[in-house]
């Protein structure tokens, strides 16, 4: 038996409280609010899901009563604990002898993370007063537009807090989304990381055993199972058996059980399934297994080609099984699924490509830049004016990169950085709403804001992954301008990077030569002579003029050559180029 690896697991009551939590920036939002409704004479007060006042906003009128707030604020969390909201807005509770205190229940994911609550004072007590008098008049209508008239600011009141605490939720699913997001993007670049670190790692010199043990371990750093092995095929009393080859953690198999786990996943790939997976989670157990297996997977290592008089037993797609890969019981979840079944089969190939002497080699080279481009591609998709802008601005990035390298010392590594920044440089679109984006007419400030914050929020999912951050400058920075009227800092000259520099200007060129909802696209001479007006304001100088006295007609040709614009000036086929460019991050 194995050694079970030690493994460090976050804990739920963490992710409990941070989820409940009302942060700095929130509070921010919260003061922004108080200060809109002070203008009305009220007072404005938050508690938190534990229903401790942790802000407290009088408007200098008049003193709210704290110990009420807090007992008002805590009946209005108990409440909504016991109702389910399912109407367009916020409930908004009414406390006190007067009826004087508005609370909403504020929510981040469905959970609630404070009260607000809006005390109105001496207002509340004068409307009373003036509506008993309004009750001895005769003229009913005057009545009962004076009861009305003195309702209305509480009412419009009451309407402005339950519309707060919406967008307040709104903006909080918002945030998860884009966390949500970084944290996929996150766990795909460390499985394109593992899958790098096996094809770099096929040396002839290695041994088979060194190299699956590799696997084993790299896999068991991102995904948490009790025990893992692989089993290959290998010659003992003059047949073939799976022996174990490498493998970590609680679990042993020996050739008979081997075997048997063998001909269960033929069974399985037989039936068109990609993999075994078996557990009781949804039902009971399909095969038999030892007490101590909760749930298992099992993919196969496939050879092809293969002849002799021990031929590896065959799927129905005539390719052979020469090994498996197995493991057992997932620690950070119920059971293993469709996106475990995706990696495992992925690194299992990996490892059949080393031991059959790389035949599957140029397949994961380039899943890397297959992983980048499908990345990209969702983005672009967004909006079909700009369909393949990420790419093209890439190959521009990388044109002036080695442009400029003719004439200073920049090193091929940085060339390569330049060229990612440009493929991921508007991954922050991802978190901007589709329609702003395809908006026909002229956008509002207010969404001209929301468009002009993707490249922090792109910053903000890169910065996430180590490997990525020397490409982050490019993406948060290529929205600046030399005259420091860009955003989203407004950065000027040397303040902004050079990496930000030419992403901008392959930005630029590519959006002036591409048609708009708004306009047709200019030609490449009317957009080298727009860039030569803006040098030295929007764009830098010298990175403008190394741009612009290439040739870029040739630039143009490769670009338009749409299938393979990377070979066109010799410097191999695009998965090549985008498997050493993601190379550059990793060392």
């Amino acid at each position: 038996m194995l050694d079970a690896p030690t493994r460090s697991l976050s804990s739920s009551k963490e992710t409990e409280h941070k989820k409940r939590r009302l942060e700095p920036c929130h509070l921010r939002e919260l003061e922004k609010f108080a200060g809109r409704v002070g203008r009305f004479g009220v007072n404005f007060a938050v508690c938190d899901a534990n229903g401790e006042l942790v802000l407290s906003c009088d408007n200098g009128r008049f003193k709210s009563n704290r110990a009420q707030l807090i007992e008002y604020g805590r009946t209005a969390l108990e409440r909504s604990g016991r109702a389910s909201h399912k109407g367009p807005q916020a409930d908004v509770y009414r406390f006190g002898a007067a009826r004087q205190v508005l609370a909403a229940v504020l929510r981040a994911e469905a959970e609630a993370v404070g009260a607000a609550l809006l005390d109105l004072g001496e207002q509340a007590n004068g409307e009373q007063r003036e509506f008993r008098r309004g009750q001895n008049t005769r003229d009913e209508r005057a009545e009962d537009l004076l009861e009305e008239s003195i309702r209305a600011p509480s009412e419009y009141l009451s309407e402005m807090l339950a519309l707060f605490a919406d967008d307040f939720c709104a903006r909080r699913q918002v945030e998860a989304q884009i966390e949500m997001v970084g944290t996929e993007l996150s766990q795909t670049y460390e499985e394109l990381v593992l899958l790098h670190k096996l094809s770099t790692n096929m040396r002839v010199t290695e041994s088979d055993a060194n190299y699956l043990q590799m696997a084993c371990d790299s896999l068991t750093d991102i995904v948490s199972v009790e025990g893992i092995a692989i089993l290959l095929e290998r010659a003992m009393d003059d047949e073939k058996r799976l022996v174990l080859a490498a493998g970590s953690g609680l679990i042993d198999i020996d050739p008979q059980a081997g075997a048997i786990m063998r001909s269960r996943l033929l069974e399985e790939l037989d039936n068109g399934k990609e993999a075994l997976l078996d557990s009781e989670v949804d039902s009971p157990f399909k095969y038999d297994w030892p007490a101590s297996v909760k749930n298992i997977i099992a993919v196969a290592l496939y050879g092809k080609d293969r002849t002799g008089p021990h031929l590896a037993e065959r799927t129905h797609n005539n390719s052979s099984v020469i090994g498996l890969m197995v493991a057992i019981n997932r620690v950070d979840k119920p059971d293993f699924d469709s996106t475990d079944v995706k990696l495992f089969n992925s690194v299992a190939n990996g490892c059949a490509v080393f031991v059959e002497n790389g035949r599957l080699f140029k397949d994961l080279k380039e899943l890397f830049v297959g992983s980048l481009k499908a990345l990209t591609n969702s983005i672009d998709a967004k909006d079909q004016y700009t369909r393949g802008h990420s790419e093209r601005v890439a190959i521009i990035s990388r044109w002036i990169a080695e442009r400029l390298a003719e004439q200073e010392p920049v090193e091929e590594e940085q060339i390569h950085k330049i060229y990612l920044a440009g493929l991921l440089h508007d991954i922050g679109k991802m978190g901007i709403d589709e329609a702003i984006l395809r908006k026909k007419g002229k956008l509002t400030k207010q969404e001209l804001e929301h468009i002009r914050s993707h490249p922090s929020i792109g910053a903000g999912i890169l910065g996430e992954i180590k490997q990525m951050r020397d490409i982050v400058s490019g993406v948060l920075c290529h929205h600046e301008r030399v005259d420091g009227r860009g955003y989203p800092t407004g950065l000027a000259r040397e303040q902004i990077p050079l990496i930000g520099k030419i992403v901008g200007l392959a930005d630029g060129f590519d959006a002036m030569t591409s048609k708009r909802i708004y306009r047709d696209a200019l030609t490449v001479d009317q957009a080298l002579a727009e860039i030569e007006k803006r040098l030295g304001t929007q764009f830098d100088e010298k990175i403008g003029r190394v741009f612009i006295n290439s040739d870029v007609y040739q630039l143009w040709e490769i670009m338009q050559d749409g299938s393979d614009f990377v070979g066109a000036y010799g410097k191999g086929d695009f998965s090549e180029y985008g498997t050493i460019a993601v190379g550059t991050l990793i060392r």
